[in-house]
């Protein structure tokens, strides 16, 4: 049976169709999503992804995190779904307080885009098995809210479990995707819950799936394989 994966789309979302690509490439059967949605269709699994829900009014994902399908994936994350949260995704999923910590503006105080060097800190979370510990990837970045903050004791926290999923890498010139885009504490780039079911992240893998678009490598399709591993071996 294909595993099926839910992709939420809310009102100001922009990347929904790509993810729903992104999943199809991979394997998986992507199902659509509505903000409104009561239930989430009996789905294996759930990506929030990236644009600027409801304008990002307020705080980026503060208004998309009472949306009514939040309720019942609030439930079935805390019961071992797995979601992704990619970078709009992400913030929500923090404004939820599925993931620790917040995203605050850029520290430069610009909207930035571009081709983002990463470093994987764990590949044993549900979206991350088919990368190595320590493996270098390209992934485009595109984001004016992307700077990620916690107070000390939840950054220790998090780097004594092992759930920072992702770093930027600081090495280098900015120009060639190196460097710290966006002033994200400790450089991160992506953390996961305690169980690993949950991730969230900055940068955009659903555009480096196919070598003839975004960065014209696939080092984002890993994150897809993984969850339909992860599925299929359940």
């Amino acid at each position: 049976m294909t595993a099926r994966i839910g992709v939420v789309t809310f009102p100001g979302s922009l990347d929904d169709r790509d993810t729903q690509r992104a999943i199809r490439v991979a394997g998986a059967e992507p199902v659509a999503l509505w903000h409104k949605d009561k239930d989430l269709k009996q789905v294996d699994a759930v990506v929030l992804c990236g644009g600027f829900s409801y304008g990002d009014y307020l705080r980026a994902g503060a208004i998309a995190r009472f949306s009514p399908v939040m309720e019942p994936l609030l439930e079935q994350a805390k019961a071992g779904l797995p979601v992704l949260g990619i970078c709009n995704g992400f913030q929500i999923l923090t404004e939820a307080h599925l993931l620790p910590g917040t995203m605050l503006r850029n520290d430069h105080l610009h909207f930035i885009c571009r081709d983002q060097k990463l470093r994987v800190e764990n590949a044993e979370t549900s979206w991350t098995t088919d990368y190595t510990a320590g493996q270098e990837i390209n992934i485009p970045l595109k984001n004016n809210d992307g700077q990620y903050v916690a107070d000390a004791y939840t950054l220790d926290k998090l780097e004594a479990e092992g759930r920072v999923a992702f770093r930027y890498l600081v090495r280098g010139e900015a120009a060639d995707g190196y460097g710290n885009p966006n002033g994200s504490q400790r450089d991160i780039a992506g953390v996961s819950n305690e169980a690993g079911n949950v991730v969230g992240l900055m940068p955009h893998p659903e555009h480096a799936v196919e070598p003839l678009i975004g960065t014209g490598r696939t080092d984002g399709l890993p994150f897809f394989t993984s969850i339909l591993k992860k599925l299929v071996n359940a």
